[in-house]
């Protein structure tokens, strides 16, 4: 019988080590150094095809905690105390596409129509500004 490595890519030959090493030491550096060495040594379709298999091999409740952990969003904004321009742009930054475009309507649509307005002429003047 060959030796399956004397077949194997390079690219495979090191991200079979470094699955190894996350293995052995079982640490968030060692998966957090497998997921960087993916990401540059496999193709996309590659890492979707682990990530589905690997997901599927887990039940039902452990995947959906998996997924969730991966994909962390900031959850709800935190009522603000000094600076709500500050805060407001604080979770902002930590928060996912779809909840930023969420939050961003349901607060237009909170606005009086005054607000709105004003809210469009700031918009109109910085797109104009760039």
């Amino acid at each position: 019988m060959s030796n399956l490595s004397e077949y194997m890519k390079s690219e495979y030959q090191r991200m079979s080590k470094v699955l190894g090493y996350a293995l052995v030491t079982d640490s968030d550096q060692g998966w957090h150094a497998f997921s960087l060495v993916a990401a540059v040594r496999l193709k996309l379709s590659e890492r979707a095809s682990l990530a589905f298999a690997t997901l599927t091999s887990l039940d039902g409740e452990t995947a959906i905690e998996v997924v969730s952990a991966a994909f962390e969003h900031a959850g709800y904004p935190l009522p603000t105390f000094l600076d709500p321009m500050s805060e407001a742009r604080q979770w902002a930054s930590l928060a996912t596409r779809p909840e930023r475009k969420a939050y961003a309507l349901a607060t237009y649509e909170a606005l009086s129509i005054e607000d709105q307005i004003a809210f469009c002429d700031h918009i109109s003047d910085v797109k104009l500004a760039a």
